[in-house]
């Protein structure tokens, strides 16, 4: 066939469905759950969560469907949060327990409550269409770091991107990025998908345009969890000194064009550093840290949404990436049974 013969790539974009992923969400840490009610925007809508009088964080839907309030906007009384507007108060388990101006609470005066996981302390919401309860083998799991006085402490930064939150997911099996974005190109690279969770496992070995040290050695294992949240186990050398990590990478999706990327970073402490020495050198760790994570997001707020990509040998596995997430946006049910045995592909 002659190049004349070879006609130009039309690139397919479907339109994107309005539903989001059955899964587990980071929406913060404990220390920023008060007593003082807090708006979450997720899932095409807004929710509120709050510390109750027992010290147990709840997520409610944030309208009060009396006549719309915004319940971040109220207050918390008990385990209860009150509207401001009509005063209407709302129990955590999403009925109302209180009108006082009403003889009798409607029987169905209820609003959602959204089951909370606190782990690695880190606090997740879960989300799903069809309203399922979450089940202990989907859970995020415990990483023993957050519970060693070796580790730091979360150092998390926040950040609104413009665009669906597949383009994110995508890096898990995206190899060749590694090198023309984040300056250190992947000499071993592999994925494993078994169940609802992703690896990729990466050796990559900086240039001189790196963040980090020129010629230096990265290793890292990068786990998703389901949908929305990644633990990276990351080891590096940097300014001499062996760096041991974990970066978290998780995202809630405001609606389906825009997302709330969380990137979070704890450090194993080095030996011979003082306090402040260590807390300056874990700022200075993650500034470039969110530097390389800049890169990305300039790529993904200016591309277009690619449904049928031209893919080359070098490329990784990225359609069947695609594949294994996009069994958080069917009903559990109709999940393909493939994802529950373990594949593994070297790239």
């Amino acid at each position: 066939m002659s190049k004349e013969q070879i006609a130009p790539i039309k690139i397919i974009a479907a339109p994107i469905e309005d539903r989001y992923a059955r899964g587990w969400h980071y929406f913060g840490l404990p220390a920023e759950i008060t007593n003082q009610p807090k708006r979450i925007s997720g899932f095409g809508t807004r929710l509120v969560a709050y510390r109750g009088e027992d010290g147990q964080v709840y997520v409610l839907d944030g309208y009060c469907p009396h006549m719309g309030a915004e319940l971040s906007r109220g207050c918390v009384e008990g385990n209860s949060i009150r509207c401001p507007f009509h005063e209407w108060r709302w129990g955590a388990d999403g009925f109302c327990d209180d009108i006082p101006y009403a003889k009798r609470i409607p029987p169905k005066a209820r609003i959602k409550s959204w089951p909370v996981l606190e782990v690695n302390d880190q606090l997740f919401i879960w989300h799903d269409p069809e309203d399922s309860r979450p089940s202990d083998d989907i859970t995020i799991p415990n990483l023993e770091a957050c519970d060693d006085d070796e580790w730091s402490e979360w150092v998390v930064r926040r950040t609104t991107i413009s665009t669906n939150c597949r383009e994110l997911i995508d890096n898990v099996s995206d190899k060749a990025h590694f090198g023309s974005i984040h300056h250190s190109a992947a000499a071993e690279f592999t994925n494993v998908f078994e169940g609802h969770v992703a690896t990729q496992i990466m050796r990559g070995i900086n240039d001189e345009r790196s963040e980090f040290d020129a010629s230096a050695e990265m290793i890292s294992v990068a786990t998703y969890y389901g949908p929305a949240v990644m633990y990276v186990d990351m080891k590096q050398t940097i300014q001499g000194q062996h760096v041991e990590s974990i970066w978290m990478n998780a995202h809630m999706p405001i609606d389906t064009d825009n997302f709330e990327l969380f990137f979070g970073v704890k450090i194993k402490k080095i030996a011979g550093m003082s306090e402040v020495e260590g807390k300056a050198f874990l700022e200075a760790y993650v500034d470039a840290s969110q530097r390389a994570f800049d890169e990305d997001v300039a790529i993904w707020e200016n591309k277009t949404r690619v449904d049928n990509p031209v893919l080359c040998d070098g490329d990784g596995p990225i359609n069947m990436l695609r594949q294994w997430y996009q069994q958080f946006y069917v009903n559990k049910a109709d999940v393909p049974t493939k994802w529950q045995s373990r594949r593994e592909i070297k790239v």
